[in-house]
């Protein structure tokens, strides 16, 4: 790639050996519809984060010019780059932005072979790919079929594999981890147990509270929901203490506010907003508070009473009501009938403040639907951050997507502070301004209690039939564990399990 001095131009040589699964090559026309269509026709989140392309021009089949806004975000060539690369010829018959069961035409190492809906989907490697050569990619995709299985529950997922319906799983609930690995390919060696370090950022999981809706519009009341959930008796009761408090959405990693008052690197992106943003900002983080381990902690529910009544919301008869009148009632959306216990506890301590709290569990095809709509109260929602924040934050936290919907900003956090902040964090041109900019968001985002702060777990449970080699030390930014990327088939050991049937 060849970039403008100004940074605003870059010119792409194509591959050559590059093409497509049917054997026609992948040209810079190729390339350049993809962006096109994908800046007018892609999924909303996208269309936010190409925003500052210009246009993508083939100049002939070899040469690819992308041209950028000026004071464009300083993630967005790399990934407008990192975008799919899509068939301008199989898409000239075919409707680009409608659902179709139809396997699209790719180039990447593995190709869509048998699926069945909602059940299972088979990915079979290609055979003469034309990248299997290529530096990054030497060692990597060793499998001749990934085939991945779809379950609606997690423990019957977990019968699955012990049943050896599929050979690997990364087990996310701590009550299977410590009640249930106790068969007997797992006691003898058949079912191999590893507990893998994760050093990458943990990132942000909890209930997110949808501010759009009148009823969470006062942090008071926000604030009062955090209090009520027991996070010690939950960790310590449900999860096996197998978890820590998340307080940040750059938790376990060096973005994360210092639990004192801003640096003055800090103070000179806050300042222009003192009187604007609550005064905590400028004191110590947020935390949420550590209870009694009760499950009842009175004094944190007493002070959530104390927020509610000051925020308006009288007790009436045993409820809690809204300043309108009305009940305040409160319900949870999820998709995982795993999550239930962990529900249960915090719907019954709300019930003591006399909020009529309640869990709705529907299938995945009407969570997303209502979560792209923003059609929910509260919801659990977990992502992580790379290690170097950029544009993504603005599909997270901006005002930009709070009524764009299919965005991640759940909560509708909609702050010209924050705003000001996610700015900073992509023009930042050095480690030092961008951990000064994480720092500053961080306190911002803390202060305007826009979630229920859940937990984070420092590593990956894993758990596979012993049939798989996998390197002993992982890249650091990896994946995950980077299964099945980066681990291989053993073929003497699978046919030592074989004999051990």
């Amino acid at each position: 790639v060849q970039i403008s001095p100004d940074r605003l131009v870059y010119r792409f040589a194509m591959r050559p050996e590059a093409k497509f699964h049917d054997g026609t090559k992948l040209t810079a026309h190729d390339a350049a519809f993809s962006l096109t269509t994908l800046k007018t026709k892609g999924h909303p989140l996208i269309i936010v984060q190409m925003r500052d392309m210009v246009s993508a021009e083939a100049i002939d089949d070899a040469t690819l010019v992308v041209t950028f806004a000026k004071g464009r975000a300083r993630d967005v060539p790399l990934y407008v780059a990192s975008l799919p690369i899509f068939s301008k010829v199989y898409y000239a018959s075919r409707s680009f932005d409608e659902s179709s069961l139809e396997t699209p035409l790719g180039s990447g190492p593995y190709k869509v072979g048998r699926f069945e809906v909602n059940r299972y989907i088979e990915y079979e490697r290609v055979k003469d790919w034309w990248a299997a050569d290529l530096p990054p990619c030497r060692g990597t995709y060793n499998f001749d079929v990934v085939r991945y299985e779809f379950y609606r529950d997690r423990d019957v997922a977990f019968e699955g594999f012990t049943g050896k319906n599929y050979l690997y799983r990364e087990e996310f609930t701590s009550r299977i981890w410590a009640t249930r690995y106790d068969f007997a390919a797992a006691k003898d060696g058949r079912v191999k147990l590893e507990i893998v370090p994760d050093d990458t950022p943990s990132g942000a999981q909890g209930w997110f509270i949808n501010t759009r809706r009148e009823k969470f519009r006062d942090p008071r009341v926000r604030e009062a929901l955090i209090n009520a959930f027991d996070f010690e008796w939950t960790n310590k009761t449900i999860m096996y203490g197998a978890y820590a408090r998340t307080v940040s959405p750059f938790q376990n990693s060096d973005l994360m506010a210092s639990n004192g008052p801003p640096s003055p690197e800090e103070l000179k992106l806050l300042e222009p907003f003192r009187g604007r943003v609550p005064d905590e900002v400028f004191a110590a983080p947020f935390v949420p508070p550590v209870s009694d381990g009760s499950g009842q902690d009175r004094a944190l529910l007493r002070k959530s009473q104390q927020l509610l009544n000051e925020a308006g919301f009288p007790i009436k008869d045993g409820k809690r009501m809204l300043p309108s009148g009305e009940v305040f009632k409160i319900e949870f959306l999820a998709e995982e009938p795993s999550l239930q216990p962990h529900h249960a506890p915090y719907i019954k301590n709300l019930g003591t403040l006399g909020i009529e709290a309640s869990l709705r569990l529907v299938d995945a095809v009407q969570y997303r639907a209502r979560v792209e709509d923003f059609d929910i109260d509260m919801t659990i929602q977990r992502f992580s951050m790379s290690a170097t924040p950029g544009d993504a934050m603005r599909a997270f936290f901006s005002s930009q997507v709070a009524n764009t919907k299919g965005s991640y900003n759940l909560a509708g956090v909609a702050s010209p502070a924050i705003d000001a902040m996610i700015e900073k964090i992509m023009a930042a041109d050095s480690r030092e301004e961008l951990t000064v900019a994480c720092r500053a968001f961080d306190r911002l985002f803390r202060a305007g209690r826009y979630w229920v702060p859940q937990w984070y777990s420092k590593t990956h449970r894993l758990a596979y039939w012993d049939q798989f080699g996998h390197p002993q030390k992982l890249p650091r930014y990896a994946n995950g564990v980077g299964a099945p990327d980066i681990w291989w088939h053993e073929a003497a050991k699978a046919a030592k399990l074989e004999q051990a049937k």
